[in-house]
Formats: C-alpha cells, structure tokens, sequence
C-alpha cells in the first residue's frame, strides 16, 4: 500500500509540473503558490476558470490534467486513511514518537520487515545507512556521512529527525549539544538519526514482544494438500 501511494503521489507531481507548465504558457501572470495544486479548493477554483475560458486544445488538456490530478488526491487522501488504520491496529506506539505520522510509521514497518531480523539497533542503524563511519584523522577526530544501507529506513528517520528539531524541544537540545561539542549542524543531526534508530529499535522490539505469535502446531490430518 505505501509503495502504490508513493507512485500515486509520483504520478501527481508530474501532472502538477505538466499543468504549471501549461498555465504559464496560457496565463504568464497566473501565480499558484507551492502547494495548492495539492489542495481540492484550489483544483475546484483552476477546473471553474478553465470551464470558462476559450476551449482551445492546451485548455482542455489542462482541463484534464485537472481532473487527473483530482481523482489522485482522493486516491492518495483513501490510502492515507488505510494507512493509518493500519498502523493503528498493528503499530501504535510508533505513532507517539514525535515527528512520525502514519506514513513514516508504515516506511518503518515495511522496511524492517520485522524487526526481529536485528540482534541490535546497531545493526538495524547499519542497514539503514545512520551507522557513522568513522573518517578521523591523526589528531582529528570526525565522522562521515554513511552512504550505504536501505535509503528508505534513513529517509523515514531523516523525516523524524528533521520535523523533531523543529518541533521538540529535547530532541533540539540534542543537536544544540553536539554543536557545542564542535559538530557542524549536518553532524548533529546524524548523531540525533543514529539516536533515533535505537529509540525506534525499543519500540518495534517491545511491539513484537508484546504480540501474540500464531501457534505453530498444526496436526497433519487436518491439512488438506489436494
């Protein structure tokens, strides 16, 4: 579901570059701020203006690039909610980390693929590209930026990280203090993603303990191989 709604919301970017595009052509002094052609008052205000303009043939693409873009903020707002439903149901507590919405939770559900693949979040911060490689230098001590490891898991803590330090208050003393320590911003923020890859290591171990596993004891005469 969270890869058919990355699609969804990939196909809807090139539609609302496709149509700002065409707007210009036909309107150079038409401004839509960033955002809105991601709005359903803004697509129901372009799809009135178009109806009344001269229907050449670039209006009534436009006209259908509306419509387009229409049906995909309803699919995408549907997958949302499932989504959410979702994670409710099977992972709660990752909602009450701060800065994790429905969709990251799911990117980190997903991509673990249970989590009890790790022995460590060491190991789960290495697969998903947070691990610091260490880059020192005779008396320079430093680290650098860990390339390697599933791009998904380190986009889905970037976001957390990102959104913590403007919004929570522990989580920007967390980057104040390793700046003090003589870390750039980029640094610290890469030591606040290894910080969340433990914090969401506990939370999906604790998740995994607490649910029931499905017996495994079934009696070979009840299994139909037909």
């Amino acid at each position: 579901l969270l890869d058919h709604h990355d699609d969804l919301v990939q196909e809807r970017t090139r539609a609302q570059n496709r149509l700002r595009w065409h707007l210009h052509d036909l309107d150079p002094e038409l401004e839509i701020p960033p955002g809105r052609l991601s709005r359903a008052v803004w697509l129901e205000r372009l799809a009135r203006r178009l109806g009344r303009a001269q229907q050449t043939t670039q209006v009534r693409v436009c006209r259908e690039l509306v419509r387009r873009l229409r049906a995909l903020l309803r699919e995408t707002r549907a997958l949302e909610r499932e989504l959410h439903g979702l994670i409710r149901e099977h992972a709660p507590r990752l909602l009450k980390l701060p800065g994790c919405g429905s969709l990251t939770a799911a990117r980190l559900v997903s991509q673990t693929a249970s989590v009890e693949r790790f022995r460590s979040d060491a190991q789960l911060a290495m697969v998903a590209g947070v691990a610091p490689l260490d880059a020192s230098s005779g008396k320079q001590l430093r680290h650098r930026l860990n390339r390697k490891g599933n791009r998904q898991l380190n986009r889905a803590l970037h976001q957390i990280a990102i959104t913590q330090v403007r919004l929570h208050a522990p989580a920007r003393a967390f980057v104040e203090r390793k700046r003090s320590e003589g870390k750039s911003y980029r640094e610290a923020l890469r030591c606040l993603k290894r910080h969340l890859a433990r914090v969401v290591f506990k939370l999906l171990k604790a998740m995994a303990l607490s649910t029931p596993r499905p017996s495994c004891s079934t009696s070979t005469s009840t299994v139909d191989l037909t």
